[in-house]
């Protein structure tokens, strides 16, 4: 056993974790991360958000070469290699993971690949080493603070035969061992659709399961109807209302048997993806020897300045809540960075964008209309078809919707919701509006480019704002 000592242990080295320590260390901090994987980067980098986009990417050209023929342009029918897509995928992850690990190298951030578990506040232990050397001994981590950053794991739903290889998580979907004739996807939400997206386009017959009334429940339904019309003409089926009661894994197929009122009583398919949510990683870190207690779901409370109740240990991303987001990781990793320096810094967000990298993209900001309505909010909302807009028309995005919703007396931007191609990209506007405390007018009267999709955040505002001539005065 050795014993090594610093002024900052961080547990997890995902975007939080990694953008942490490397404020840390340009603020004069000696920093060591402990990442229970062989590479940084987290699920976000090696298994989750980059993987994803990049197959979603390869998703996009099948699709826009297949809708080519509307615009007299015909290509003949795509031949896909499942094999190069892996690989590009890998190229991709490995080239971000190598960067990372060149950044550790320039700021003196020591990194050691185990698993990290407390022996008290103050200390670490790290065993199961991830590298090639077996031999390694027991390495005791001696810490001033410490910023726990382990991130999340998939749901796992009880009494399903998880141990089959046939049935996947979001992990195992992006390995894209294979393609499926058919595919059963247990779950609307984000990460679902958006694995739906990637085998629907290689040639995959789709199917979604969704326990909620709607695909994407946190979303509004006028939204998030432009998508679930669109999808409804592609996959064979998306049942709303509707839950997997059993799986029978002993047939060639597996057997789902399913619970709603417009759902067949069973179906079989060839592979089924469970994406549900995911659950804090804080179950194995032996936060009770530390004295730290986490909620009934496993997160762990903190307040602005990422404090958790223990002085000196620290916790940011996932493990502190929802959303569980990338962009929320990395912040929470600054400001808890900061606070270890000595600067005056919290993590004091109005909003926090959301986005689903589905076709067509849907995403939001802000307070949605339900929340607006069921909060007793008094709003406006600008509300614009894409159908006017010259640039959607030209590019056959013509479904897009952009709303924004504003404070009735002041003005004011309090929400976003775009559904439309790169509606990801589109709401940073909106997101950047309401955190400087923009008003209708004041987008109104910004001059945006034409003819852009950009253009519609604008002309929504100018509907509310009373400027609007792209579309026919209301009495």
């Amino acid at each position: 056993m050795s014993t090594v000592k610093t002024e900052i242990a961080i547990i997890g080295g995902g975007p939080g974790g990694y953008t942490a320590a490397f404020r840390a260390a340009d603020l004069g901090k000696k920093v060591i991360i402990i990442e229970k994987g062989s590479k940084l980067g987290g699920v976000c980098l090696n298994v989750g958000c980059i993987p994803s986009k990049t197959f979603l990417h390869a998703a996009e050209i099948i699709r826009t070469a297949k809708e080519g023929s509307d615009l007299g342009i015909s290509f003949p029918k795509p031949e896909i290699d499942i094999a190069v897509m892996r690989d590009h995928k890998n190229g991709v992850v490995s080239k971000l993971t190598k960067g990372l690990n060149i950044l550790c190298q320039l700021r003196k951030v020591q990194v050691i690949h185990g698993e990290g578990a407390f022996v008290d506040s103050k200390h670490i232990s790290i065993k199961n080493f991830s590298d090639s050397d077996e031999n390694k001994e027991e390495v005791i981590v001696e810490f001033e603070n410490c910023i726990i950053a382990t991130g999340s794991r998939p749901v796992v739903i009880p009494g399903f035969p998880i141990d089959d290889p046939r049935i996947w998580d979001s992990t195992q979907a992006l390995e894209l061992s294979e393609i499926p004739e058919s595919l059963l996807i247990i779950g609307g939400g984000i990460i679902g659709l958006e694995m739906a997206a990637v085998y629907h386009e290689l040639g995959t017959e789709i199917t979604v399961v969704e326990m909620a009334d709607q695909i994407i429940p946190g979303a509004d339904t006028d939204l998030v109807s432009v998508l679930s019309e669109k999808i409804k003409t592609r996959y064979k089926a998306v049942y709303t209302d509707t839950t997997v009661t059993d799986i029978d894994s002993t047939g060639k197929q597996l057997k789902v048997f399913l619970k709603g009122e417009d759902s067949p009583d069973n179906l079989l398919v060839d592979r089924i993806l469970v994406s549900v949510g995911r659950v804090p990683n804080s179950n194995a870190l032996g936060l009770e020897k530390t004295g730290l207690n986490t909620d009934k779901k496993g997160f762990i409370s903190v307040n602005s300045r990422q404090e958790t109740g223990i002085p000196g240990i620290y916790a940011i991303g996932d493990i502190c809540g929802n959303p569980m987001l990338a962009h929320k990781a990395t912040h929470q990793g600054k400001v808890a960075a900061e606070v270890i320096s000595g600067i005056k810094s919290a993590f004091t967000p109005m909003i926090i964008p959301s986005v689903a990298y589905t076709d067509p993209q849907l995403a939001w900001m802000g307070l949605t209309e339900m929340e607006a309505e069921n909060n007793g909010v008094n709003y406006e909302v600008g509300k614009f078809p894409w159908s006017a807009s010259g640039r959607a028309l030209s590019e056959d995005a013509v479904e897009g919707v952009s709303k924004v919703l504003f404070d009735k007396k002041t003005k004011r931007i309090i929400g976003a919701g775009i559904v439309g191609k790169n509606a990801g990209e589109l709401l940073a506007e909106a997101v950047l509006a309401l955190e400087m405390g923009a008003n209708a007018e004041d987008l109104s009267k910004t001059i945006h480019a034409h003819p852009t999709l950009s253009e519609t955040i604008g002309l929504a505002a100018e509907i509310v704002d009373g400027s609007i001539t792209d579309l026919p005065k209301e009495n």
